[in-house]
Order: C-alpha cells, then structure tokens, then sequence
C-alpha cells in the first residue's frame, strides 16, 4: 500500500460493511455510515469531537466521545502560569450512539444534556464553530460558565483527513480530521475567575474521529497552533496501531496550508513524561523539543472495557521544511501531547 492523496468523494465502505478506501485528504472526503458496519457490532464504534484551545495563560479541552460500552464528556483546564490543572469527566454506561454524533464533520451540532451539565458544540455557517457550557459543580464546585466562538482563520483552510485500516482485523478502521487553525474569541467564567480569549492571542484545534475499534489499541497524538515569524502555524502528528501507509495523520499548516510529513517518532523520556520530549520524521522535514508543564493520568473500566489516557500539556519549539524546499522555525507555541491505550 502507498502513500495515497484522495482528491474526489468517496465511500469508506463496500456493501458487505467492509472498509475499502484509504488514504489521506486535505479535506473530508470519505463518506463515513455508522450502520450497519458489517461484522462490526455498534460496541465496536467509537465516534469522538474534541477542542483544543489555547492562548498564553490557559488551555482548555472540551471532549465527547461514545465508544459504545461507555459514553464519555471530559473538560479540562490548565492555567499555564499558576501551572494548574482543573479536570471533571462524566461517563454513561452503554450509550451505545446516545450522543448523536454528527457523521459529517462539516454538518450537525452536538448538544449534551447530562447531571445538570449543558455542553453545545454549535456548526455554524461558513465553518464557524460555537462552544457553549454551563457546568455547575465543575472542580472544587465552581461553576463553570460561558462561550467561545471558533473561527476559520483562512476561507480556504485545509485539514490532514485520513482513513486508515487495522493490521489484523479487516472491518476495523480509523476515520480521522484534524484542522488546526481556528481564531479564538470568548469568555470562560471559571468560579470568580474569567478566562479570556482574545483575537490574534487565541487558537483553537479541532479534532474529530469515527472507527470501529481493534480488540486492542494504543495511540500516540499531539496537536498544536500559534503564530511563529507573522504566519499561523500548527501541526498533527500521531501514530498507533492502525496501518498508516496509505497516508499518515502528520502534517505541518502555514497559514492553513497542509504540508504533508512521513512518519514522526515521538522520542518520550522514559523515566519521566515532564522531561523534555523530542520529535522527529523520517523524511527530515520536522525536528522540534515539547517542554511539558503538567500531566494528566487516568483509567476507565466497564467490565471488560479499558482505556488508559496519558496527556501532557506544554509547549513546542523546532524547525520544519515546507513543500517548496522553505523552512520556518517556530517557538514555544502551546499545544498537547497524549497516549491513548484502549481494550476490550
């Protein structure tokens, strides 16, 4: 299987519920059918929104995620100064698609009504994007309240999108967009505190997943945006246990172009994840350093159900080369780093 640019709309799926195109695109150009899936039962699907904002004081992540056995919506905010962290996580057992996920990334809104919790992830025309949350108990029960507007940057902003098949189970794949480009502006009020956000100082990743699951899966993932020599620049690279090589998930964005990288290895330290992190592609065309501020653990069992999260949030500094040859350097923009391991 080679490397694979897909530049028109196709299926994911044949008749029989089987995957059978793959590659990568700079948009979402797969059609993606959550039923039926074939030989795959709906405990199998995992179907995940994420937001990743950033400024220079705070980072904030906004997740919903079904993976059938348990539904999850996760919020996470981390001073950057205070060198802080607030996180509160609600499961529901068995949601089996009662989120509603949007099967479209580019159509639908999710509207989450849960233990007296509202969270609205709003589509909006153009590609505008709404986050709205009203969390009354959230970490040492201050109530968590507000909205933050995400706009595309560019009017031609492209995504890496990839479709990606597992080594040893023929009806599991990974559907996967991540778009990191969007200007932040909104106000969180986190207790007697308020967050803002601000043009031209807030950014914002998003990042979107459907799949049917391997028995057993781990990911390794970090994302980040911020501007570096006058231009907005970001990146996604990640790797698992999916076969990438019809098209890997690693790409670097200027001003909402994609530059499309080979395979990148995360060089974690092993003694410690705060250590300092070092990142580098097979093709030469990225090297950068992670300096973590602050870790986040967790686990979540549902009988024969597992996940295991390990994130790290912190800053990235390094050098990449672009599609013309041109390299730009860039510093200590925020962003996220993660290992995901799944089983069932």
């Amino acid at each position: 299987m080679t490397d694979a640019e897909i530049t028109e709309l196709r299926p994911i799926l044949d008749r029989f519920g089987r995957p059978i195109n793959f590659g990568w695109a700079r948009a979402p150009l797969f059609e993606y059918n959550p039923s039926p899936f074939g030989g795959a039962s709906r405990t199998r699907i995992t179907e995940a929104d994420r937001y990743l904002i950033f400024s220079a004081t705070h980072q904030i992540v906004f997740e919903v995620s079904d993976d059938g056995f348990m539904g999850h919506v996760g919020i996470s905010i981390v001073s950057i100064k205070d060198h802080r962290r607030s996180t509160q996580n609600f499961d529901s057992l068995f949601s089996l698609g009662r989120f509603a996920l949007p099967p479209d990334s580019e159509e639908g809104s999710i509207k989450i009504r849960e233990r007296k919790t509202a969270l609205d992830f709003i589509l909006m025309k153009g590609g505008i994007r709404i986050i709205k949350v009203d969390y009354p108990r959230f970490g040492h029960h201050r109530h968590l309240r507000g909205e933050v507007v995400l706009s595309p940057a560019f009017p031609d902003a492209q995504s890496i999108v990839t479709v990606s098949p597992c080594r040893r189970d023929k009806f599991a794949f990974r559907y996967f967009r991540c778009s990191p480009w969007y200007i932040t502006e909104g106000v969180m009020q986190f207790g007697t505190s308020e967050i803002y956000f601000t043009r031209d100082n807030a950014w914002a990743v998003y990042d979107w997943k459907r799949e049917v699951r391997p028995k057993r899966d781990i990911r390794y993932w970090a994302a980040a945006c911020g501007m570096a020599s006058g231009k907005l620049v970001g990146f996604n690279v990640g790797y698992g246990s999916s076969d990438s090589s019809a098209g890997t998930e690693n790409a670097f964005f200027v001003d909402g172009i994609v530059h499309k990288l080979d395979q990148v290895t995360f060089h974690i330290p092993p003694a410690d994840w705060l250590n300092v992190w070092k990142f580098t592609s097979s093709d030469k065309r990225l090297e950068m350093i992670f300096t973590p501020s602050q870790e986040r653990m967790e686990k979540r069992n549902v009988l024969f159900y597992s996940t295991k999260y390990h994130q790290v949030y912190g800053t990235f500094s390094g050098r990449a080369i672009l599609d013309n040859g041109n390299s730009i350097a860039f510093w200590n923009i925020t962003g996220f780093a993660e290992r995901r391991k799944t089983r069932f």
